[in-house]
């Protein structure tokens, strides 16, 4: 009789899929009240994180506003153009 041969275990990198982020950048046109209202208004976000993610895009110039599959980052991306803010998508290193 032999023994059942286990297959080695999966890297995490095979299993999870790639994981994608939605960067709104600072842009020289929009009201930092605005660009808090759009946070706020799109993903959700209480005052208190809408603000800092405001602040993360005034003073270092981009902000990671949500992470997910490629699809919904798409989506997020073309919801900021929408509203007339600057973001790309950008892969996880």
């Amino acid at each position: 009789m032999t023994q059942p041969t286990s297959s080695p275990a999966p890297s995490e990198e095979q299993t999870s899929a790639p994981s994608w982020r939605t960067v709104v950048h600072d842009d020289p046109i929009n009201l930092m009240s605005y660009v808090a209202w759009v946070f706020e208004s799109y993903f959700g976000f209480d005052a208190m994180t809408a603000n800092r993610l405001m602040m993360e895009v005034h003073t270092r110039g981009r902000a990671v506003v949500s992470s997910g599959s490629r699809e919904a980052m798409e989506t997020d991306v073309q919801a900021m153009h929408t509203y007339g803010l600057l973001a790309t998508i950008e892969g996880d290193s």
